[in-house]
């Protein structure tokens, strides 16, 4: 359910033209500023955190990392974030492992904050979030990102970073930055491409075979480009025998802790035709496919020193791993009209994405409904996700030159209106039938969603925004933005940016930002529920009778939820501050350096359990109508409290060209990133009078890990390119730093008992390719993690008795080195 939000007036926008077109002189075309026309020269024009259309990387007012294909497929990688985070030191792409729906659609982080509030555009138009949202122990819990993996690297031109808040320019989720994934243009040029390979340990063999062409229409009057992409990922498994004794090492390894196995398909299709010669009709989507297979927790069976429930022995009678299958399905339109009148940039467009995940866990059964019908299914439909996004856009700019003013204004103006939809479609019966007999319910592994769990909800937003641009001397520069949003579920917002570049010469400049901004909260987070149910019978649960209760997750605006303090979620809000210099003292050698702060308010968080089985709790619910309590503990998104994260990027190239003996790219990028909590809300008034219930805002692991350090403060990268003749050979070396484990609370923090925080040492992992061209071929050979580097182990407390050695935190996995090749031809 949405609630209805009153009609915005658009007039403001008119008025400000007038305002802005009002003074000493008429309007008129612009040409490119002097400060602009040399640094065009240098780089090519950016799309991202500019309107004007001469603003390039060299010039930004804030700092941007501009990433070719070229330097995509160096990484040796086939998926895109993994690429990204191995070329840009603030992005982080943990790999984690036996973590349910996060091994499908795992999260990436800009600056160590949450994977939700980084904005995906393609083609400058608003990438739709995944369905699944993430709502366990993993880095970006709580949040429900993007799936960058639907979108095939064969299409993509180049990818520009923006790594400054940007909620003023783009609306919600850009509080920690912009990633703009530019596609390939035109008609001419294509290639075909197949890779392969494995890792060192022999398994988690991989293939890919990818192909991107374009086609002329009408002659030299539109193209169409076409993106195939297809392939293979086995499962890695690097868990451990368990170790408590003798007798269990010897039942070998059952658990899996690794990779899971993908299969994908992937089709993106861009086009533009030239209508007249200023107007042209452009769209681009894609359909992905995605068949992954993810491990739960092995399950021993009756021949282990502790045997397990009896009734499996007609089924597993030597245990069983549950599989978790995530069959996704991820498709995007955008369509539109752009041109030129009188100067007027005018862009209209429409815009679909949509994601749907049907869950399965194979290989399971479910005891209670074997007890009870003396049969059980292996198979389980699990129930469905579906996010879905639509919008319509419309943005006008136009190069302007006051009298007042030395150089042209560039003016741009808009609005759009969103729509978002997020469904939870409950599972079949078996998956999550629980019975009265006492016997643990519900399909082993992952348990279906109940029908109480089901829900279609929608919510609509309309923002309007006003952007200015200019170089008020042809040293300095400046932009200012202003953007107003007005949604259905939560209301109005109004968010502003200020950006300045000063070139004390044509070599040196110091830029800096102000900015505040907002990330309205997901549909997920406001509707997603999960919940397990237990039989529990007289005197178990005190002052509640026999029955069936649930516990977990519910929606913040459930009856139960309401009741028990929570309040409707409110946009996270963010005052973003950015301060750089750039030094380029010869054209062969370019520096930057920028330091940020960044202070977001209302983080939405998961709370801690609430027990709804006290005197005091049951009398209140009883007295409010809640006579029919079927839930035994509930907990739900809060907004816990604020945050700051401060830091530090650095960027350095230099470019040595030897003449017949080659020529040698070196990159140095690093990062340091502080999160850190520094208030958090009281529990809700309700709560505190109903005694002790258990009810955290945020728990100490939340508090210190997932909002703090349980990503690397500090990332290094050193990246070298060298090539002559046919030959080219990169090297990249890359530096973790040090991240924490923490333990939930001080209460369970025992040294005497191994029940500590951990923190992991800092790593470095070197990553080698070497190529070959001839003529229109190019063959590759390299491999990832060439010294086999491992993170540390996790201590005895944190290994499930050693079958699961190592943390899902690490940033670059654990599944050591990795060899490939790959073939490719070009035309």
């Amino acid at each position: 359910m949405s609630k209805r939000s009153k009609p915005i007036a658009l007039a403001w926008l008119p008025a400000a033209v007038l305002l802005a077109l009002s003074g000493n002189a008429a309007a008129q075309d612009a040409g490119t500023p002097p400060a602009t026309k040399k640094a065009k020269e240098l780089s090519a024009v950016i799309v991202t955190g500019t309107r004007s259309d001469s603003r390039t990387e060299s010039s930004s007012l804030t700092p941007i990392d501009v990433v070719s294909a070229k330097v995509l497929q160096q990484t040796g990688t086939n998926d895109l974030p993994t690429a990204l985070a191995r070329i840009i030191p603030s992005l982080n792409f943990p790999r984690p492992a036996a973590a349910d729906t996060a091994d499908t659609q795992r999260p990436a982080q800009l600056r160590g904050l949450s994977p939700d509030q980084v904005l995906v555009l393609v083609n400058g138009k608003r990438w739709h979030p995944g369905a699944i949202l993430l709502n366990n122990g993993v880095i970006g819990r709580g949040s429900q990102p993007v799936d960058l993996n639907t979108i095939p690297i064969s299409a993509i031109d180049h990818i520009e970073v923006l790594r400054d808040g940007a909620s003023a320019q783009y609306g919600s989720d850009a509080i920690a930055g912009v990633i703009n994934v530019i596609l390939k243009k035109g008609a001419k040029g294509g290639d075909v491409e197949v890779s392969g390979g494995q890792y060192s340990a022999g398994d988690g063999r991989q293939w890919l075979g990818s192909a991107d062409f374009g086609i002329p229409l009408s002659g030299d009057r539109g193209w169409l480009r076409v993106a195939l992409e297809s392939g293979n990922e086995d499962h890695t498994n690097r868990a451990g025998p368990d170790n408590r004794s003798p007798a269990w090492a010897a039942l070998g390894v059952n658990f899996r802790q690794g990779d899971p196995s993908v299969h994908s398909s992937n089709v993106l299709l861009n086009a533009q035709y030239d209508i007249t010669p200023n107007v042209e009709f452009y769209a681009f989507g894609h359909f992905s496919h995605r068949d992954s297979v993810s491990p739960a927790f092995f399950r021993y069976g009756l021949n282990s020193p502790k045997p397990n429930n009896p009734l499996m022995a007609s089924v597993y009678p030597d245990g069983f791993l549950p599989l978790e299958n995530a069959d996704s399905n991820d498709q995007s339109l955008v369509a539109g009209l752009r041109g030129t009148v009188d100067g007027w940039r005018w862009d209209v467009s429409g815009n679909y994405g949509g994601n749907r995940v049907r869950y399965e866990t194979r290989n399971s059964l479910n005891y209670a409904y074997l007890h009870d019908f003396g049969t059980t299914p292996t198979v389980f439909h699990d129930g469905i996700l579906k996010a879905t996004q639509q919008s319509f856009d419309i943005d006008i700019a136009k190069d302007l030159r006051p009298g007042w003013l030395p150089n042209p204004v560039t003016m741009a103006f808009g609005t759009e209106y969103l729509r978002q939809t997020y469904a939870i479609r409950a599972g079949d019966l078996p998956s999550w039938y629980v019975g009265t007999s006492g016997v643990s319910g519900g399909a082993q592994g992952f348990a279906g969603w109940q029908p109480a769990n089901a829900v279609n909800a929608s919510r609509h937003d309309v923002a309007e925004y006003l952007d200015f641009e200019t170089n008020l001397t042809d040293k300095l520069g400046t932009s200012l933005a202003v953007r107003h949003e007005d949604y259905s579920d939560f209301g109005n917002t109004t968010s502003g940016a200020l950006a300045a570049r000063y070139d004390f010469t044509d070599s040196f400049a110091l830029r800096g930002s102000a900015s505040t901004g907002f990330r309205a909260p997901s549909l997920g987070q406001e509707y997603f529920s999960q919940i397990g149910s237990l039989f529990y019978g007289n005197g178990a649960l005190p002052g509640l009778p026999a029955g069936i209760y649930n516990r977990g997750l519910v929606p913040v605006g459930s009856q139960i939820a309401t009741l028990l303090g929570a309040e409707p979620l409110k946009p996270e809000k963010s005052k973003n501050f950015t301060l750089g210099a750039v030094w380029n003292p010869t054209d062969a050698l370019n520096l930057s350096v920028d330091v940020y702060q960044i202070d977001i308010t209302n983080r939405i968080a998961l709370s801690g359990a609430i027990s709804t089985t006290t005197p005091a709790v049951v009398s209140y619910l009883a007295a409010n109508g809640v006579t029919n309590l079927n839930y035994s503990s509930v907990n739900y998104f809060t907004n816990a409290g604020d945050t700051r994260t401060r830091g530090v990027d650095f960027v350095g190239t230099y470019l040595a060209d030897f003449g017949s003996a080659g020529t040698l790219t070196t990159t140095l990028s690093a990062n340091y990133n502080q999160n850190k909590v520094t208030s958090i809300k009281p529990n809700p008034a309700v709560l505190s009078s109903l005694g002790n219930t258990g009810f955290v805002r945020l728990n100490r692991q939340d508090i210190k890990g997932y909002l703090g350090n349980s990503s690397p403060r500090s990332k290094l990268i050193l990246n070298e390119q060298y090539g002559i003749g046919r030959w080219s050979f990169t090297g990249t070396l890359t530096r973790y730093g040090s991240y924490t484990s923490y333990v939930s609370s001080l209460a369970t923090y025992n040294p005497a008992k191994g029940i500590v925080d951990q923190t992991f040492s800092p790593k470095w992992v070197l990553d080698l390719a070497g190529n070959y061209h001839w003529q229109n071929w190019a063959f590759t050979l390299g491999v990832d993690n060439a010294l086999n580097i491992h993170p540390d182990k996790n201590i005895a407390n944190n290994s499930n008795n050693g079958t699961l050695p190592y943390s899902t935190f690490s940033p670059f996995g654990y599944n050591g080195a990795y060899v490939y090749g790959k073939v490719r031809y070009s035309w």
